[in-house]
């Protein structure tokens, strides 16, 4: 999904402001992740698992966090955590474990696919596999394969950091520019370019810039201004029908748009980040306050749209203050109850998958995380995979929680803003947590 900023974070980051508007990661290298391919329901390609000959081994790489091999008895909430809908994801997440690593380190970390052969091989042999509408058949599956570590800070203690949340926004558009529908989804522009440094430079490896050819030189691209001028727009996706829902749906980087008139109406379709034009972000809701339109405490997304509303000739001047624009690819919605693949290449999960800083805890590797509800101090404890990362996910327990689909995920993920911590399920017999 290529996480933008967690919707907690919207406010404090316009208050202390942020680098840009999108993770300059590239998609996973996999076929699962090709453009334009479709995501796989838990109906198509069954769970295959190679030999651990036809997995490669490529060479290790360092993981800033460190780990304590603890128990299962010292985890709080394991044994509450309801595993009835869970080994469907499991097995979902191990089509991911079972790719082999391209050893490309522009790409996030990713969890050692010959240390999860084993188990993944285990999870799919008839006469080792759980019942998988049993919870307890399931958590003791685990409990005989993986072994539990505690993450730890830099200092040997428990690593203990912020928790926030995010979701797929559903919002309302029209493939075709008219009435209502204004605001556009780009997609791609032809002449957009990316600069891997690291190919020119081994010391800056993982560091991208974008940009466009003026002559012989490459040059910053467009600004959000600048592509409405005539010959730069690039083309459209779809046109959304309010301009606070199209710039929300940039900042989480993927949407469902709810398409209303045409021959497509009543289609529901999903966008998903394809890439950006690498400008800075610059948070409306701190050019509000800046101007003196919002106080602090009014500058949230609902106080953004009632503002909106109130001023709409002065509506592009806002969003013409944030310089950064996403753009988009189409993707078929074959399965609605699925999410959009993160970073990890594999479909998001609501309540199961999270963001994650990818060198501290791998992508693909099952977290049990220790935090509580959104504004409240009730236990929130449960079993999750990190399958995505994002800008603002940084730092040893630092995650970003999928909340799903649509308004209501949308307000759970716009109050969580939590404390946690994490431990790592790693199998039994490859030692410490490693990445590839």
């Amino acid at each position: 999904m290529s996480r933008l900023f967690p919707v907690a974070l919207l406010l404090s980051m316009a208050l202390a402001g942020c680098s840009t508007i999108a993770p300059d990661v590239p998609p996973e290298e996999s076929p699962a992740a090709a453009p334009g391919a479709p995501q796989p329901s838990s109906a198509e390609a069954p769970l295959a698992v190679p030999p651990l000959t036809r997995l490669p081994d490529t060479p290790a790489r360092p993981l800033a966090g460190r780990f304590q091999r603890v128990s299962y008895a010292e985890i709080p909430g394991w044994r509450d955590d309801d595993l009835a809908q869970f080994w469907p994801v499991f097995l979902r997440n191990c089509k991911g474990l079972m790719r082999p690593t391209s050893g490309n380190l522009t790409l996030p970390a990713r969890a050692a696919p010959r240390a999860w052969q084993p188990v993944c091989a285990a999870a799919v042999d008839p006469a080792r596999r759980p019942v998988a509408t049993d919870p307890e058949s399931v958590r003791r599956f685990l409990q005989t394969y993986l072994q539990p570590w505690r993450l730890l800070a830099a200092d040997g203690k428990p690593a203990a950091n912020l928790v926030t949340g995010y979701y797929e926004p559903l919002v309302r558009g029209s493939r075709r520019q008219g009435g209502l529908h204004q605001w556009p989804l780009y997609s791609p522009p032809d002449d957009l370019l990316t600069v891997d440094l690291g190919a020119i430079y081994p010391e800056l490896a993982g560091k991208r810039v974008r940009g466009k050819l003026e002559g012989k030189r490459v040059v910053p691209y467009d600004t959000r201004a600048e592509l409405e001028n005539p010959g730069r727009r690039p083309p459209a996706l779809v046109y959304i029908d309010d301009p606070v829902d199209n710039f929300f749906l940039q900042v989480q980087g993927s949407g469902r748009v709810l398409l209303t008139d045409g021959p497509d109406a009543g289609k529901t379709i999903r966008v998903v980040y394809a890439d950006h034009n690498g400008q800075p972000y610059v948070s409306i809701g701190r050019w509000l306050i800046d101007k003196g339109e919002l106080s602090a405490d009014q500058a949230s997304m609902q106080g953004i749209r009632a503002w909106a509303q109130r001023n709409p000739q002065r509506v592009r001047e806002m969003l013409n203050a944030n310089p950064a624009v996403v753009f988009f690819k189409e993707e078929p919605l074959v399965d609605p109850e699925a999410g959009p693949r993160g970073a990890y290449g594999v479909p998001l999960t609501p309540r199961r998958s999270v963001a994650v800083d990818a060198s501290f805890v791998p992508l693909g590797t099952p977290v049990f995380l220790g935090t509580t509800w959104p504004g409240s101090d009730r236990a929130l404890e449960r079993l999750v995979f990190a399958q995505d990362t994002g800008t603002a996910i940084r730092g040893a327990a630092r995650a970003d929680f999928y909340w799903g689909t649509g308004d209501a995920a949308g307000q759970m993920a716009g109050r969580m803003k939590q404390r946690g911590q994490m431990w790592v399920l790693w199998p039994k017999q490859a030692g410490e947590p490693s990445a590839r």
